[in-house]
């Protein structure tokens, strides 16, 4: 007896699918490029060539993903921001570095791929890359029945960027009497998202109800993260910038000794900062402890700029006029052996 003639799309894989998905998601693509692309999507590697302005050039590359904030957008149906969301993680966290942001790749993986879906999904990693001024240069969309639920998928990606290697930021330079700058967040951005989606749990919440001015619950526990790129690139063009941390996954306390040297210890006041409703909302529902909401989520500065005391008012004028309503959370002061180096007091 003749066996049936099995394909690829019998094994739940649809070849068909993919190449729509790449059709559609070149013009998203298109609107990303830059100098130094020389190649574009559908090519087995990506060709990019570093910048003539770079003198003594050296790659500083990251990765990253969404985590469980993922689950939400899934439960709500919201996929057109989450690829700001990775493409922020990654670009946020070379920048601090001294970099500038030249290229993403990105990794979407499912079992069944719904193109509708995973167009919005890389329609936002575009809107982020351009947010970012890097281009989004390549990608993988792997469709695997059974490794994922139907309905969800998963997301990776990987920034690639550049800095002189005189001009890298290493922190090195920071004294007492230096100045702590912060950048406002946009919400939790992508970190902590398995405690608040369990204090959603607990809460049972009308996201969709009035929350926070015109914005829904959802509106703001959904909002991207933002992307500091372009007002730091042209603050450190301004004038010399000694340290920047990212406030990611452990907030404030753990992040922001990434950048210290060990004499040194940042102290950082929460009073000059007004923090956004949806932190105050995740204690209260959560009876979240004030040091573990420090040490999950960034209560309302992502990003972290440590300057010299005579170029603060510069520092700040510089960010304002790029729209950053950075504000002075703290100071550097020494540090005693034994002595945390980030106290939020």
């Amino acid at each position: 007896m003749t066996q049936e003639s099995l394909s690829y799309r019998d094994a739940g894989v649809d070849i068909d699918a993919g190449d729509e998905l790449v059709e559609r998601i070149k013009p998203f693509a298109r609107k990303t490029l830059r100098d130094g692309v020389l190649g574009g999507i559908g090519g087995f590697g990506a060709l990019f060539e570093v910048p003539k302005k770079f003198k003594e050039p050296v790659l500083v590359s990251g990765t990253d993903g969404v985590g469980t904030k993922l689950k939400l957008a899934f439960d709500l149906k919201r996929h057109d921001t989450v690829g700001i969301d990775l493409v922020a993680m990654s670009v946020n966290d070379i920048l601090v570095q001294g970099a500038e942001p030249l290229f993403f790749l990105d990794y979407f993986a499912c079992g069944k791929l719904d193109v509708d879906t995973a167009a919005d999904v890389v329609k936002g990693i575009a809107q982020g890359c351009e947010q970012a001024g890097c281009a989004l240069i390549g990608g993988e969309t792997a469709e695997m029945p059974g490794m994922y639920p139907d309905g969800e998928y998963d997301l990776a990606g990987f920034a690639v960027g550049a800095v002189d290697k005189s001009a890298i930021i290493d922190g090195s330079t920071i004294r007492p009497g230096d100045v702590v700058l912060g950048l406002p967040s946009s919400g939790a951005h992508s970190n902590g998202y398995s405690l608040v989606r369990k204090i959603i749990a607990r809460a049972r919440p009308d996201l969709e109800a009035p929350f926070d001015g015109a914005r829904s619950l959802a509106d703001a526990i959904m909002a991207p993260t933002r992307i500091y790129v372009k007002p730091l690139l042209a603050l450190m063009a301004a004038l010399p910038v000694k340290g920047m941390a990212h406030i990611t996954g452990g907030g404030l306390t753990e992040n922001v000794p990434r950048v210290l040297p060990a004499a040194v210890k940042a102290v950082i006041e929460q009073a000059r900062w007004q923090r956004p409703k949806l932190f105050d909302w995740l204690q209260r529902e959560g009876n979240v402890a004030e040091g573990e909401m420090h040490r999950v989520f960034n209560c309302g500065i992502g990003m972290v700029v440590i300057v010299a005391r005579e170029d603060a008012p510069r520092a700040l004028a510089c960010l304002q006029a790029a729209g950053e309503a950075a504000v002075e959370i703290g100071r550097i002061e020494a540090r005693a052996d034994g002595e945390a180096q980030t106290l939020v007091v």
